[in-house]
């Protein structure tokens, strides 16, 4: 990267980012850390906006901002149905980082990394609190980079035996199985997502969103003591079949109220992040009940991973760097 000056921007790739060998305990610590600090006052974030065309395309942007440490960070994500049909990814989006004083720009991401990274860091959060920590079966729904990313993380908090794939790409389920034997656990391709659910410990739903698309999971075939990380919407999970779920939490309450389209009853919700976080809900595992955390992603999320990263990146002067 060469000798670096305060006024150089630093860019960062997904695959710069994934090179810096954030682990997934960091990454899921320095989330809560932000959640308590937003909490306490010395972060703000505004609620996540969106717009949803029509036409199945989805942009998203989230806000955060700091005086310690001193960042304003904005992500600006779009899902498009039709760009594998492009050859390109179903969802790109990009990071910018400025000075929270001057507003100066002083780094700029691939949003991938810090997605998946920080999506399966907020569902770590939740987990250790509400799963069974004796989990040794894990079914993904959706075998995509949140797949790979939340099995990262749940190997580190679980003792797992066996990973459950069920999912529309061939070449992703491959990729997740072998991951999973390659760290020595069962790999089982499944057929049907009930196949899947059945008397697994851990649910990841992770399906690629699209408001179009018709339900296909029934909450009831978890079995009691269950817990599940819906990361999309639960637009894939059949709305008058989450009753059956007994403790739902999502990231941020606020945000729900927002949102033009819920992602569940609101009389289901018992809580959101910060109440778990800041211990106001004690909502610990229970062997007879059935929990879900369901959640579009939350702006202090990013905030948190991509600060880190850039940090760490200055540090290891990884990047590249460049002026205007």
């Amino acid at each position: 990267m060469g000798d670096r000056r305060d006024e150089d921007v630093l860019a960062l790739s997904d695959a710069t980012l994934a090179d810096l060998d954030i682990s997934v305990t960091e990454i899921a610590d320095t989330v809560e850390r932000a959640i308590r600090d937003e909490m306490a006052g010395t972060i703000w974030t505004a609620p996540k906006s969106a717009i949803l065309p029509g036409d199945g395309r989805y942009m998203m942007t989230t806000l955060s901002t700091s005086d310690q440490p001193d960042m304003t960070v904005v992500k600006s994500v779009m899902v498009s149905p039709r760009n594998p049909a492009r050859d390109l990814p179903g969802v790109e989006g990009n990071i910018i980082l400025q000075d929270s004083e001057t507003g100066r720009l002083r780094g700029v991401m691939e949003a991938g990394w810090v997605t998946a990274v920080r999506t399966a860091g907020l569902s770590a959060v939740v987990a250790k609190r509400m799963a069974n920590p004796q989990s040794e079966t894990v079914a993904f729904i959706g075998t995509g980079v949140q797949a790979r990313s939340h099995l990262d993380a749940f190997r580190a908090l679980f003792p797992l035996k066996e990973v459950r794939a069920f999912g529309r790409g061939q070449a992703n389920i491959d990729r997740l199985c072998k991951i999973a034997q390659d760290d020595g656990l069962k790999a089982t391709v499944c057929t049907t997502p009930h196949d899947a659910l059945e008397n697994a410990d851990l649910v990841v739903s992770s399906v690629t969103l699209s408001f179009d698309i018709e339900p296909f999971i029934d909450a009831s075939w978890l079995k009691p003591g269950a817990f599940a990380s819906i990361t999309d919407l639960a637009a894939p999970w059949i709305a008058d079949r989450m009753q059956a779920l007994d403790t739902v939490v999502i990231d941020d309450e606020a945000q729900e109220r927002a949102s033009p389209k819920k992602m569940v009853d609101p009389d289901l919700i018992r809580g959101d992040l910060r109440h778990l976080v800041g211990g106001k809900t004690d909502l610990a595992f229970d062997a007879k009940k059935r929990s879900a955390f369901v959640f579009r992603g939350l702006a202090i999320g990013d905030f948190a991973i991509a600060c880190l990263a850039y940090e760490r990146a200055l540090a290891a002067n990884k990047g590249r760097s460049f002026r205007w």
